[in-house]
């Protein structure tokens, strides 16, 4: 393939990510976290979608999402939620703890980033202090770093539903690095040293990838979704010439010549794994590659139509307009209002 589609993606849908708190345990504790739908507006302003992971540094501990799949996280390992599911870290399985946000100070009484939380049994206590928090977790039974990843779902973000709704990452073998990474993520937040919360948060960016490219790795052959898609030879290349030149006049006729598959054979197996046409999925990719630049740059929205394969701003308007509900201006301008708020 000459176009990394998966990094492409990743661009596209504006991944970032952060670290914010250093959470220690101690006794028989629970942390229960609401859906991330609830934690966004408070964590990462401007963002559709917030990804929360949980990376263990020290000692063990169970993470699952009540009444759904569940993982024993021994240190080093990491655990994700793609989806935003409520989910609860805890000493042992089938724990609840309280999913209210009532400790938490919000991102404007916190301070400096990250916020230390204790959990001891029943007891929550929490601080920006950067001397309280190795302290803490001296005397604690397991200590976890947590943080978010922020992502785009509008207009169109064909990854968070090909992954699964608990993701572990396991330490050992190809995971090993991981272990660093927490370790890292335990001394940058210490230290508190100039540039750790930009270089956490390039980490975290790296971790997610490296999950996905792992979990796509162990999909059984005969998987459905866009990672299955991704790394058949026929859709993954097809999924290659649109992100790469997603301006192309394409035709279901041209990318199966380009392929090597009729046109028919092309359409059911496109359709089958990523569960669009493939004409489809170019008009909405080519609306979130729209939408990065309607947010990045200051281009104009007719040049933004050519540049996204539209010989008509009406045209590009209408199609937009159909999938965001809104036109291109004006949802420039309500984000760009909601970021300078």
């Amino acid at each position: 393939m000459s176009q990394d589609t998966l990094s492409d993606v990743l661009r596209g849908v504006r991944l970032r990510g952060a670290v914010f708190f250093s959470i220690s345990g101690s006794s028989d504790w629970a942390a229960e976290a609401p859906p991330a739908r609830e934690l966004a507006p408070m964590l990462m302003r401007g963002v559709d979608h917030v990804i929360e992971y949980h990376a263990v540094a020290r000692g063990s501990c169970w993470a699952g999402i009540p009444g759904g799949p569940s993982a024993h996280l021994l240190a080093g390992d990491v655990v994700m939620f793609p989806h935003g599911d409520a989910h609860v870290v805890s000493s042992a399985p089938g724990m609840r703890g309280d999913a209210g946000l009532g400790w938490f100070p919000g991102m404007d009484g916190i301070g400096q980033l990250p916020l230390g939380v204790a959990y001891n049994g029943t007891s929550v206590t929490h601080s920006a202090s950067p001397e309280w928090v190795p302290h803490v977790e001296a005397d604690a039974d397991v200590t976890i770093v947590c943080g978010f990843l922020g992502c785009d779902l509008q207009p169109f973000n064909p990854l968070i539903d090909a992954l699964p709704r608990l993701l572990h990452l396991r330490a050992n073998g190809e995971g090993a690095w991981i272990a660093q990474f927490t370790q890292q993520a335990v001394a940058e937040s210490h230290a508190r040293r100039p540039g750790g919360e930009a270089m956490l948060a390039r980490m975290s960016e790296m971790m997610f990838v490296d999950a996905v490219r792992r979990y796509a790795d162990s999909l059984p052959a005969q998987s459905a979704g866009w990672l299955a898609g991704l790394r058949d030879r026929f859709v993954g290349r097809a999924l290659a010439l649109m992100h790469e030149q997603p301006a192309q006049d394409w035709t279901i006729d041209e990318l199966g010549r380009q392929v090597g598959l009729s046109r028919s054979a092309l359409h059911d197996r496109f359709a089958h794994l990523v569960g669009i046409p493939p004409i489809q999925y170019l008009a909405q990719w080519r609306m979130q590659a729209a939408a990065r630049l309607l947010l990045e740059t200051r281009a104009t929205v007719a040049a933004i139509a050519l540049d996204v394969g539209y010989e008509s701003e009406a045209a590009f308007a209408r199609a937009f307009k159909r999938l965001v509900g809104k036109p291109p201006g004006e949802w420039r301008r309500d984000h760009d209002a909601a970021d300078a708020a």
